[in-house]
């Protein structure tokens, strides 16, 4: 496989701050981006060579975005299934189509772990009221009902508990296809940032732990504190996914941590195929960040080191007003930061992050 030499242009399906990172890191490479978005006020175009505002069901533009770039990738996976396929039908797409599929419903997702032999929360699917209130006789109470595509941050789920009313929460969720998910009892939340090249090879960064708030990520320490067998176990469940999909790019596993018998257990919660919020750290905290990784492996060029820098790193996300003590985080001296680029903060919206190494 011929590796993208340096000049060549990357295709971004999304404009967001991943979009963004992605494409500073192919900048550094000496790699052009072209972002592809349908909002006119994405960040990632004030960092891009060329971008195009349409929508990602306009084939016309669609194959006028391919036929400018050397290779697509994206920074969020619910890609429609038919923008993925006619992009791959003309240049590249990494990850493929097959990634997507596996991680863009929550059902197939948990189907394709169950099928590896990989650990999850107890699942079922649900269509109707009459199967949620069948799910929830055999799973219990407390339970998840999340909808099967389209959830992040929280979005898209309700918990299910003593004397919710099923029919009420089946439609809460505006009765699309879902899939009820057993409570985990766990004791941390910890995922892994990994990367696949072209060629197969592999290279996983320390595993990290993972802390949120109202079901956003606050921060992320690395390396998590968890048994060094339990990180080796990590890190093999992710290669394992990565080499079923025959993936190209950066993932990232959620994983959630039990103790059962006395032992440390994991059991996977959701795959993201990019870039993700929790590898933020190796932006200043890693030789390698997760961006620069990511733009190597689609390209076809070797792996970077993953080794962290100092004894552990920790990345805080700014959610909403937090941006606005920017002046007193860099007065800070020991604190390095990234803002997104956005025009106006939110509740709940990421508007950047920070980065603190320690060498304690």
């Amino acid at each position: 496989m011929t590796a993208i030499a340096p000049g060549a242009t990357i295709g971004i399906l999304g404009g967001g701050q991943l979009g963004r990172m992605i494409a500073m890191a192919a900048a550094k490479l000496g790699l052009k981006a072209h972002i592809y978005s349908p909002d006119a006020d994405s960040p990632a175009f004030e960092v891009a060579a060329v971008h195009t505002i349409a929508d990602y069901e306009d084939e016309d533009a669609l194959r006028a975005f391919a036929a400018t770039v050397d290779v697509i990738t994206y920074e969020f996976e619910n890609v429609p299934a038919r923008t993925a396929s006619i992009l791959a039908a003309i240049k590249p797409v990494r990850p493929d189509a097959a990634a997507l599929a596996a991680s863009q419903d929550r059902l197939v997702e948990k189907e394709f772990m169950t099928s590896l032999g990989i650990l999850t929360a107890p699942f079922m699917n649900v269509e109707s009221a009459g199967a949620l209130a069948r799910a929830v006789a055999q799973l219990g109470r407390p339970s998840i009902l999340k909808t099967r595509r389209f959830g992040y941050d929280g979005k898209g789920q309700t918990q299910i508990r003593e004397g919710s009313d099923i029919a009420v929460a089946y439609r809460s969720l505006g009765g699309v296809p879902s899939i009820l998910e057993g409570m985990v009892p766990f004791t941390k939340e910890i995922s892994i940032v990994a990367a696949r090249g072209l060629d197969g090879s592999f290279a996983a960064y320390d595993v990290c732990e993972n802390h949120h708030e109202h079901h956003i990520l606050d921060r992320t320490i690395a390396p998590a504190g968890i048994e060094p067998h339990t990180a080796e176990r990590g890190v093999a469940i992710a290669k394992t996914i990565a080499d079923a999909l025959d993936y190209v790019g950066v993932l990232a596993v959620e994983l959630f941590l039990t103790v059962e018998d006395g032992k440390e257990v994991i059991r996977v919660n959701e795959i993201a195929p990019r870039v993700h919020n929790s590898g933020h750290w190796t932006l200043g905290g890693a030789v390698t960040s997760q961006f620069e990784q990511h733009v190597r492996a689609i390209c076809g060029w070797p792996l970077g080191a993953t080794t962290r820098h100092g004894t552990r790193v920790e990345m805080r996300n700014l959610i909403g007003a937090d941006v606005l003590a920017w002046h007193d985080i860099l007065s800070s001296g020991d604190t390095s930061l990234c803002l997104y680029g956005k025009a106006e903060e939110r509740p709940g919206r990421k508007m950047g992050h920070t980065t603190k190494v320690f060498y304690d």
